[in-house]
């Protein structure tokens, strides 16, 4: 049975049919630009963002029995990830500009003052050729290469 094309047709079709409801979809692009089939889409808000004291009928989702739900709901219910406001991003690139000069502040002051090497070099008698694999081996520093 193809659908009414009319509004007053529609209404009528739903009176005969038994429904109480005034509300049948609409089916032109013109009538339906969103093409959701004449749903009526609440504004979109998050719920994170609605009072949690206010008398809900559903309290964890934070929503009235009855309420039109949003088509995205996936993404603005309360189990979806939560929206960062602590800070703004220029404040969040201003902090992390902080961190990063001073990490790099304290790596050039440590490498000022951590020696590169130790204070007195460990030298072997004969620079441990046989101990390290024989003469192809590559030798340790022996006393005599002192500077």
């Amino acid at each position: 049975m193809p659908l009414p094309s009319s509004r007053a047709q529609r209404r009528h079709l739903a009176q005969d049919s038994g429904s109480t409801a005034e509300w049948v979809p609409v089916t032109s692009d013109a009538d339906d630009p969103n093409m959701n089939g004449g749903y009526i889409n609440p504004p979109a808000e998050k719920r994170q963002f609605r009072d949690p004291y206010a008398d809900w009928w559903d309290k964890q989702e934070r929503r009235n029995y009855g309420e039109p739900v949003h088509e995205d709901n996936d993404i603005l219910g309360m189990f979806s990830p939560d929206e960062y406001t602590h800070y703004t991003p220029a404040k969040g690139f201003f902090l992390l500009g902080c961190f990063v000069t001073t990490f790099a502040g304290l790596c050039g002051v440590v490498s000022l003052y951590y020696p590169d090497k130790p204070s007195a070099p460990r030298t072997f008698p004969g620079g441990l050729e046989t101990e390290l694999g024989g003469p192809n081996a590559l030798p340790a520093r022996k006393h005599e290469d002192i500077d």
